[in-house]
């Protein structure tokens, strides 16, 4: 029998790849792996938020009514807006991080430098864009009121434009102190206390005649019965804003429980608290990725003034913090798409 011996040249000129397999060093290859294994969990976590969307679809918020703030105009209705601005401010870093790499390969320092500069910079307006978002998210505009069922009623005129508790709100003289750990039994305490009570609304509520409630519900049926709804949209079953009349106004208001400002992990004036969960948690995860990148590039930035990567004769380090923030960036289209459009 003839044996096969396998030579260490033959095994070599079989790898091919020596100490950088696939062609790519250590380091881009490690980068690879944390982003492939990153892109699964914000998968899951995006999988999970497209379950609860539909599963709560009748509480579920419809974004064009949630982020309708744009800095330093106050009052106006500027739905999307500024969260495409942020999207565009991301993506345009994503584009000097291209250039920065290039310039990297061309071993042009100022090049680099620039780039990573206004990289650094487009990274940080995006941080802060989402604090302020975070920020109006938190605090609301108008209230709202939850009903036993939990159902989410808005205030809004007889044109249909929301009208906010502090507009019409009674003043009653009763008041209730917030129950804290040094007042209650067995150091109890509670959630700071709504500024308008759920009395104090009824009562403003009856004696404005002219306002409705607003709350969702969900149409069923042919593409006939749709159009008879007046909604434009070829599916079955779609969520749909509705105002009820005075009569029905007054028999939901009837059955709340809670008056709701602003959102957070407990409640949500926008609509089904899970809708805060998951946006505090995603985006708030995406967030950090941003927030670190930010840092990692200020890092290697500095490197690129004080000639580190000039010496080495390679920037090889900003082609990998650049896959880094490519992938988050890609990342919040995603977030973008499942969160603002669909």
């Amino acid at each position: 029998m003839e044996a096969t011996v396998t030579t260490a040249n033959s095994e070599e000129k079989t790898w091919g790849g020596g100490n950088e397999p696939m062609g790519a060093s250590y380091g881009k290859l490690m980068m690879w792996f944390f982003i492939v294994s990153d892109a699964l969990t914000f998968s899951g976590f995006l999988a999970a938020y497209g379950f609860s969307r539909f599963k709560f679809i009748e509480t579920w918020p419809l974004a064009d009514e949630v982020f309708t703030h744009f800095p330093f105009m106050h009052g106006v209705s500027a739905p999307m807006y500024y969260v495409a601005l942020m999207t565009f401010i991301l993506i345009f870093s994503s584009v000097t991080m291209v250039l920065a790499v290039d310039a990297g390969h061309q071993m042009k320092k100022d090049k680099v430098v620039l780039y990573m500069f206004l990289t650094i910079i487009g990274g940080m307006i995006f941080v802060g864009s989402q604090a302020w978002e975070w920020n109006n998210f938190i605090k609301g505009e108008y209230g709202a009121i939850e009903t036993k069922g939990g159902s989410l009623l808005q205030f809004v005129d007889k044109e249909g434009h929301r009208v906010a508790l502090a507009d019409f709100a009674a003043t009653l003289p009763v008041e209730r102190e917030q129950l804290t750990r040094n007042k209650g039994k067995w150091f109890m305490s509670e959630p700071a206390l709504p500024s308008y009570s759920l009395a104090e609304v009824q009562a403003g509520f009856k004696a404005h005649p002219d306002l409705l409630i607003r709350t969702e519900v969900i149409y069923e049926g042919d593409e006939a019965t749709m159009k008879d709804a007046k909604i434009n949209h070829d599916l079955t079953k779609i969520k749909h804003k509705t105002i009820l009349t005075r009569e029905e106004s007054l028999l939901r208001l009837g059955q709340a429980t809670y008056v709701v400002e602003g959102a957070n992990l407990t409640r949500n004036e926008y609509g089904s608290k899970l809708f805060a969960d998951f946006f505090f948690f995603i985006t708030g995860f995406h967030g950090f990725h941003v927030f670190s990148g930010v840092i990692i590039n200020i890092i290697i930035f500095f490197n690129v003034l004080l000639g580190t990567y000039e010496k080495r004769g390679s920037y090889e380090m900003v082609e990998k913090v650049g896959l880094y923030w490519h992938f988050v960036d890609l990342v919040w289209v995603f977030v973008f798409t499942v969160f603002y459009l669909v």
